[in-house]
């Protein structure tokens, strides 16, 4: 069972940032036909008011027409974060923007993720471990 009474600072100092292969895009769709198409191969969906959101590997949003003018890269936070657990996203978010980055986070059961733009993620993944560092040694 995964320890829910880790505090930020715990979470922050162990959070082992890995950034994972390939680009993905957001998209978007109200049609059926297309939601079961990709299901198996979306990373995540999420339903919304406006349709069902997708977060598809770049190759395929192109393939299906998707716009894929912005991709992402995803950062896996490499931490167990409780899904009571207060202050990683926010922690992270909030670093990356001090530092000009966008961040989606998109938070799962064992572990949250962070998708950023494609070409500031290897930037990201430095600032996020020198974050890990720095609460680490007790200076953040």
């Amino acid at each position: 069972m995964v320890d829910t009474a880790k505090t930020a600072f715990e979470m922050i100092s162990a959070m082992n940032p890995e950034l994972k292969n390939g680009d993905y895009v957001f998209a978007i769709t109200q049609e059926s036909d297309v939601v079961a198409r990709l299901f198996p191969e979306a990373l995540c969906l999420y339903r919304e008011a406006e349709g069902l959101s997708m977060i598809l590997p770049k190759e395929i949003a192109v393939r299906e027409g998707f716009d894929a003018d912005q991709p992402m890269r995803c950062i896996t936070l490499n931490v167990f974060s409780a899904l009571e657990g207060v202050g990683l996203t926010a922690a992270v978010a909030t670093e990356l923007a001090a530092h000009g980055i966008a961040c989606n986070m998109v938070a799962a059961y064992h572990h949250d993720h962070a998708f950023v733009p494609a070409a500031q993620a290897e930037n990201a993944v430095r600032i996020l471990k020198s974050r890990q560092q720095a609460e680490a040694a007790g200076e953040a």
